[in-house]
C-alpha cells in the first residue's frame, strides 16, 4: 500500500509541488534555527479583505503539504506592516475627514475611526486576527511597530547602516532619475510630529548607527536607526524582514513579481538567504478591476460568511491560484456546491486522488462528511418559489424530502439554508424576471403538469428528471437545454436553475403543479 509520504512526493496538486520545492532547500541539512518558517505579510492601510486571508489560507495549505513530506518542524508568521505611514484616507471608514490630519503618521499612531481600538492599525490587525482565529489557523502575529521598537530589528538595521551603499545601489537602479535624487532606504520618524518622513538623508554613520537629515522646515536632526526611530522603505523592508526572521517561504501577488529580485538581493546583502516564492494572480472585482483595501471593492471576509461557510471560501482560494479570478458575490453558490461535491467524493477515492482533492488541503487531510442533501443552488431556487422564504419554511420542505435531516444532525445544511435565504433576498429576488411561455412551451408545461398529477413514482429525483426530459423531447425541444431554460425563465424568473427532477422532489408534486398553473395564468410574470 502506498504511504502518505510516497503519494505526497508524487502528487501534482500545487501545494505538494511547492512543498517539494521548499524541501529541496534543506536536502543537505536541516535549518540551523530548527524549523522551516513560512511568512505572510499584511498591509493594514485598510480593512482586511479576502485577498489577505487567501495568502494565509494558501500558505497554510503548502505548510501542511510540507509536513506530509518532511519531519522538519514548521512555523507560520503573519507580519503586519503597521508602522507604515498612512498615505491616504481610506474611503470605507467612518468620518474619514477626521483622519486627514494624521496623514503620514504610522498606522499604529492614527486614531481608530471605529472607536474600538488603540489605533487604526490595531483595529485592522484585530480584524485580521479575529478572522484567522475563527478558521483555526496556527500562526504567530508580529506587529512591525513592536518589531522595530522592541529592538528585534536592531541588528539588521545596524547592518543596513553598515551596508548602506550596497543597498542603495540596488534600490537606485530600480528608480527613475528624479526619484533617485531624494531616495533613501531609511525613513525617519519625526521626533515631534511623529510623521514618517520621505526626506533625503544627508549622512549615514555606520559606526554610530545614525542617520542625519533635514525635516520639512529645514531643521537638522540625527537619529539612531534602532529602537523604532526610523523604518525602512517598503521594498528594503521586505528583504530585511526575510533576513531578520530567516524566512523560508513567502507568497505574494503578481503585482510584487517584478520586485522579487530586489527583495531577494536586499535579503542577501543583509546576510540572509532569500526565501522560496510563490506568485499568485490577483483577485478582481465585478468590473474586472484589482481589489483594493482602501477602495473596499470586491468582497469582504464578513460578506462571504454572511452567505456561505468559511470552508467554501477556502475551496475558492484553492482553485487555480495562478489564474486571475473574479471575486464577487456571484461566485459564492458555485463555490459552496463544488466544495460539497468534493467532500462527497473524498471517501471513495484512492490516496493519490484524495491528495489532489481540495478538501484534503482545506481540512489538513481529515475532511468531514458533507451534510448537504441538496445543493445550495437548489436551496436558492426553492426560496424563489416559496411565498415567504425563510429558514423554517425551507426546512419544512427539507424534512419531507430527507426525513433523516435536521438542523441538529446536519449543521452544515442548516447554515447553508440560512445563507441561501439571505443570498436570495439580497441578490436573486431583485434580479428575477419572469416571462410568459410561448405556445409550444405552454403546451409542454400543461403536459408536464398533467403527468405530475398522475405520477405514482414517489419523490424519486432521477425518475422525475427522466419524466421532464421525456416531455421536452416529445414536444420537439432541440436542444433539450431550451426546454429547461424555458422552465427556469417561466417558473423561477432566471435563465439557469437546478436539475428540475431534484427540484420537483424537494418542492413536492402538488406544489410544482400549482407553480406551473400560476405561471400559465400569468400570476408570476405579473
Amino acid at each position: 500500500m502506498t504511504s502518505l509520504r510516497d503519494a505526497a512526493l508524487n502528487s501534482k496538486a500545487w501545494p505538494f509541488e511547492e512543498a517539494r520545492r521548499l524541501a529541496r532547500r534543506y536536502e543537505r541539512a536541516a535549518p540551523a534555527k530548527g524549523h522551516v518558517l513560512f511568512e505572510t505579510g499584511y498591509g493594514p492601510s485598510g480593512l482586511p479583505h479576502i485577498g489577505t486571508f487567501g495568502e494565509v489560507a494558501r500558505t497554510t495549505m503548502i505548510r501542511r503539504a510540507f509536513e506530509a513530506i518532511s519531519d522538519i518542524p514548521t512555523r507560520l508568521v503573519c507580519f503586519s506592516d503597521d508602522m507604515d505611514g498612512m498615505r491616504k484616507v481610506p474611503d470605507n471608514v467612518p468620518n474619514p475627514e477626521a483622519l486627514r490630519k494624521h496623514l503620514q503618521r504610522p498606522l499604529t499612531a492614527v486614531p481608530d475611526p471605529f472607536g474600538t481600538h488603540e489605533s487604526f492599525g490595531h483595529h485592522n490587525n484585530a480584524m485580521l486576527r479575529r478572522f484567522l482565529d475563527t478558521f483555526g489557523f496556527e500562526y504567530e502575529f508580529i506587529s512591525a511597530t513592536e518589531f522595530y521598537r522592541s529592538g528585534q530589528f536592531d541588528e539588521i538595521l545596524l547592518r543596513a547602516a553598515e551596508r548602506y551603499d550596497a543597498l542603495m545601489e540596488v534600490m537606485l537602479a530600480s528608480l527613475r532619475e528624479e526619484r533617485q535624487q531624494t531616495y533613501s532606504i531609511f525613513l525617519p520618524i519625526h521626533p515631534e510630529t511623529g510623521r514618517v518622513l520621505y526626506v533625503p538623508i544627508r549622512h549615514v554613520d555606520p559606526r554610530e548607527g545614525t542617520v542625519t537629515f533635514d525635516d520639512e522646515t529645514g531643521r537638522e536632526w540625527t537619529l539612531p536607526v534602532t529602537g523604532g526611530n526610523v523604518k525602512l522603505q517598503w521594498k528594503p523592508d521586505f528583504g530585511a524582514r526575510w533576513a531578520a526572521l530567516d524566512v523560508d517561504f513567502e507568497m505574494f501577488g503578481k503585482d510584487h513579481s517584478t520586485n522579487a529580485p530586489i527583495y531577494d538581493r536586499i535579503c542577501e546583502i543583509l546576510g540572509g538567504r532569500a526565501p522560496e516564492h510563490y506568485v499568485y494572480e490577483l483577485f478582481l472585482d465585478e468590473n474586472g478591476e484589482k481589489i483594493s483595501k482602501s477602495k473596499g471593492n470586491g468582497l469582504t471576509i464578513d460578506e462571504w460568511l454572511t452567505y456561505a461557510s468559511a470552508e467554501s471560501l477556502s475551496y475558492f482560494m484553492f482553485q487555480k491560484p495562478r489564474t486571475a479570478k473574479r471575486l464577487y458575490f456571484d461566485v459564492i453558490p458555485k463555490a459552496v456546491d463544488e466544495y460539497h461535491q468534493q467532500l462527497r467524493a473524498f471517501p471513495g477515492q484512492e490516496l493519490p486522488q484524495r491528495l489532489a482533492n481540495p478538501v484534503w488541503h482545506i481540512h489538513s487531510g481529515s475532511p468531514p462528511k458533507s451534510g448537504m442533501v441538496v445543493s445550495f443552488a437548489t436551496l436558492l431556487n426553492l426560496a424563489s418559489v416559496v411565498a415567504v422564504p425563510d429558514k423554517e419554511r425551507l426546512w419544512g420542505f427539507l424534512r419531507r424530502y430527507a426525513p433523516e435531516a435536521s438542523p441538529e444532525t446536519h449543521p452544515d445544511l442548516d447554515a447553508a439554508v440560512a445563507g441561501a435565504v439571505r443570498y436570495f433576498r439580497d441578490f436573486v429576488a431583485p434580479t428575477r424576471v419572469f416571462r410568459m411561455p410561448d405556445a409550444n412551451e405552454r403546451a409542454a408545461m400543461v403536459d408536464l403538469a398533467g403527468r405530475l398529477r398522475d405520477w405514482d413514482g414517489g419523490l424519486d429525483a432521477e425518475a422525475l428528471q427522466s419524466l421532464v426530459f421525456a416531455v421536452g423531447r416529445e414536444h420537439g425541444f432541440d436542444p433539450l437545454r431550451a426546454w429547461f431554460k424555458a422552465l427556469y425563465e417561466v417558473l423561477l424568473g432566471a435563465s439557469e436553475g437546478p436539475r428540475f427532477g431534484g427540484f420537483i422532489a424537494l418542492y413536492g408534486l402538488d406544489e410544482t403543479v400549482a407553480l406551473i398553473e400560476r405561471a400559465l395564468a400569468g400570476e408570476l410574470a405579473a
